[in-house]
């Protein structure tokens, strides 16, 4: 019976643009240290009259405090413009805050808005530092800050103000902490993944190599010693002998370069091998020597790339080991389509036994169980051998 023909948009292979594999093209440090510097001018930028007017504000709320004048408001203007190199320097603006900021409040200033920058310097110097300079950095301008509560020109908290200053340094070094090891947390976890991810292809690419390469070196073997046999009486039969070699040594180097392509090309792939290959399949291992009789039951069903290739996949290196080590050339495959699942069984009356047909059996067990379905292989109770795989239709998740 045969298969409708695959497509490759029936797979979903999309072209993602012109000139694009599909994968983002990398951003360069440069680039994202310029977009991140234009971000924090603005954001100090926007803050700045914010913070002026707030201080304003604050120095008629305390009118104990010494009155905001002109120097208030510049010691303001530094300590807020600072934050537009946090990130770019985040030591260094930690620096410049702090001594502003403490300038500020040693001059008797009221307390305001303007620790909103030492918030923000130091929960930057949290995130973008490793965990030991960043605590040295907040730990000298927790130290500078908490000058003004001895030498302040205004009322002076004393030590009873230990614990409210030094929040406006220990909470946000916290939270930044916090919020850095998240981040690495992420990026272990997205390393990881990546890893993983390639580590399954690498496996993928080998099962493939193994079978493509497997098959056509078998055939080709075959075809060389049918060849060799008749060469001496009967030439016209080792050149038809050599005719299945050329084809089937192009046809296993266009699989090849199928699958390699495969790698190459994340975005739009070529259509890969499928039960609709079977046909095609036989009549090369006809070329070799062995017979393969074909038998399909069932509504045959668009199957899934991943189902069909598993499929595909265990026929061939089935019967390639049945052309390798059964000693026989008859065989059959048997498709069967059911709801819900499709299973091939390759059979043969062979005497290769277990260890010969063994061969390739753990990566069809591996291509099979990754889509949650079963594979049974083992010898005949009258002789030969079997191998079973059935695949649902719906590859596991």
């Amino acid at each position: 019976m045969a298969y409708p023909d695959r497509r490759p948009w029936r797979y979903g292979y999309r072209r993602r643009g012109r000139h694009n594999d599909g994968v983002r093209p990398a951003v360069s440090s440069r680039d994202r240290r310029r977009r991140e510097s234009a971000a924090d001018l603005a954001f100090a930028l926007v803050l700045l009259p914010l913070v002026l007017l707030a201080t304003r504000l604050a120095g008629h709320v305390r009118p104990d405090a010494t009155r905001v004048d002109g120097t208030a408001l510049a010691l303001v203007t530094v300590a807020v413009l600072a934050l537009a190199a946090r990130r770019l320097v985040p030591r260094a603006t930690l620096a410049v805050v702090t001594a502003a900021v403490s300038a500020y409040l040693v001059l008797g200033y009221p307390y305001g808005p303007v620790l909103l920058a030492v918030l923000v310097a130091v929960g930057t110097v949290a995130v973008r530092l490793p965990l030991r300079p960043a605590a040295l950095a907040a730990a000298a301008a927790l130290v500078v800050l908490l000058a003004h509560l001895v030498w302040s020109r205004g009322e002076r908290p004393g030590w009873f103000g230990v614990l409210p200053g030094s929040a406006w340094v220990v909470v946000p070094f916290a939270l930044g902490v916090a919020v850095r090891a998240n981040r690495e947390s992420v990026e272990r976890t997205r390393t990881e993944q990546a890893r993983r991810q390639a580590d399954e292809e690498r496996l993928r690419i080998a099962q493939e190599v193994h079978d493509v390469v497997g098959h056509g070196l078998a055939a080709i073997s075959m075809q060389a010693d049918i060849a060799l046999h008749l060469m001496p009486r009967q030439p016209e039969q080792a050149v038809t002998a050599l005719t299945a070699i050329s084809r089937t040594s192009r046809e296993a180097l266009d699989e090849l370069r199928v699958t390699l392509g495969a790698v190459r090309r994340g975005a739009e792939r070529e259509p890969v091998p499928g039960l609709a290959r079977l046909d095609a399949l036989v009549g090369r291992l006809a070329g070799a020597g062995l017979r393969v009789e074909l038998r399909v039951t069932g509504e045959p069903a668009d199957l899934p790339p991943p189902v069909d290739l598993a499929a595909y996949r265990v026929a061939q290196e089935a019967l390639t080991n049945v052309l390798r080590h059964a000693g026989v050339d008859r065989a059959a495959v048997t498709v069967r389509h059911a709801p819900g699942e499709v299973s091939v069984e390759v059979t043969d009356a062979g005497t290769g036994g277990e260890g010969g047909a063994g061969h390739g059996l753990a990566g069809m067990r591996e291509r099979v169980a990754a889509l949650g379905g079963e594979l049974a292989a083992g010898p005949l109770p009258g002789g030969g051998f079997r191998v079973y795989a059935r695949l649902p239709v719906e590859p596991a998740r």
